[in-house]
């Protein structure tokens, strides 16, 4: 039993080290410079008839984006990609 349990460990914790570290090596800020404007400028986010209006609706668009664009980023980036949005750009409460 012990050789079954540590035959697990020993495939599992590889990969579980493996998405820990792909998961924190997301830098939203390159990642909006590569990616979010591709489809749009900087404009969007300070213009006065902007669609975004608070944190959680910043929050619903950025979700919006990444499900149109299947880029499937992980919650965790997604919330750091709204994070710098509103931290550069939106300045929202949250």
């Amino acid at each position: 039993m012990k050789t079954v349990i540590s035959l697990l460990i020993g495939i599992g914790a590889p990969a579980l080290l493996t998405t820990a570290a792909v998961a924190s090596d997301f830098d939203a800020g390159p990642y909006h410079d590569a990616q979010c404007t591709r489809c749009h400028d900087t404009g969007v986010y300070t213009r006065n008839d902007r669609r975004v209006q608070n944190y959680p609706k910043l929050a619903s668009q950025v979700a919006r984006c990444d499900a149109n664009l299947a880029t499937k980023l992980f919650p965790e980036d997604l919330g750091q990609l709204t994070d710098y949005l509103n931290d550069n750009y939106y300045h929202f409460a949250k």
